[in-house]
């Protein structure tokens, strides 16, 4: 089965600089059930493909599968790993502003996005597979579900780092609202790439046109992150309502 690679833009990111033979093998592994298991579910729908059809037609077990991803939706949603482990570093990172860690972030997945799609040998087509791959997604409960809880888990990690920049407790509610505006930002640029990918602006054009809606959404929320890195995390006196 042909396949498409829609993983090229994530190994870009994760792909060590030195890789031993079993350690790509294993890649390549995982990255040909994700792509294969994206074409079948966007080919048939999601839940009229069975996992042990996926491993069938990769020639491995359906343990095998299950050993690279603990889900079904994982075989298609894995991306939150990655995210997961650039916001730990990024956020951690004194020198800059949580915001400019999340752009940077945002940026780099993007840009792997639209080089991806520059890279097809019709780049309309594949712009338009994008599309489908969203409309899948949007139109699964299940995918949906585990993409919440997914964001669920982002927010958590945000809002711990977050915490110790500031000394304070992770469900304060400081870094938690802190946390879940930055996680806003993701939302803001999936749906600037439904709008923005319609077969008739350039990869590039796309990239400008997205980045400039993050932007704008980062904008209004850099007032208020700027005041929560400030914080120390001392117990400031609760305030009384006027009468």
């Amino acid at each position: 089965m042909s396949t498409v690679d829609w993983t090229a833009w994530r190994q870009q990111a994760e792909e060590p600089e030195a890789e031993g033979l079993r350690e790509r093998k294993k890649r390549l592994t995982r990255q040909r059930l994700s792509d294969t298991a994206t074409e079948m579910f966007m080919e048939h729908g999601f839940d009229a493909v069975r996992v042990a059809e996926i491993a069938e037609v990769c020639g491995v077990s359906e343990k095998t599968v299950f050993n690279y991803f603990p889900t079904k939706e994982s075989l298609v949603l894995d991306l939150g790993e990655t995210t997961m482990a650039a916001l730990r570093v990024a956020l951690a990172d004194p020198a800059r502003s949580a915001v400019e860690a999340v752009l940077q972030i945002l940026s780099g997945e993007l840009r792997g996005m639209t080089s991806w799609i520059a890279a097809q040998d019709d780049p309309v087509e594949a712009a338009a597979k994008v599309g489908r791959f969203g409309a899948l997604t949007r139109s699964t409960p299940s995918l949906r579900a585990y993409h919440r809880d997914m964001t669920d888990r982002l927010v958590a990690v945000a809002a711990e780092v977050l915490a110790r920049r500031t000394r304070m407790s992770p469900d304060a509610p400081e870094p938690q609202i802190a946390a879940t505006a930055l996680l806003g930002l993701w939302s803001i640029q999936f749906q600037s790439l439904r709008k923005h990918l319609d077969g008739v602006r350039s990869p590039e054009q796309v990239h400008e046109a997205v980045t400039a809606d993050v932007r704008r959404a980062a904008t209004l929320i850099d007032t208020g992150l700027a005041a929560f890195e400030t914080l120390t995390g001392q117990t400031r006196p609760a305030t009384t309502p006027s009468p």
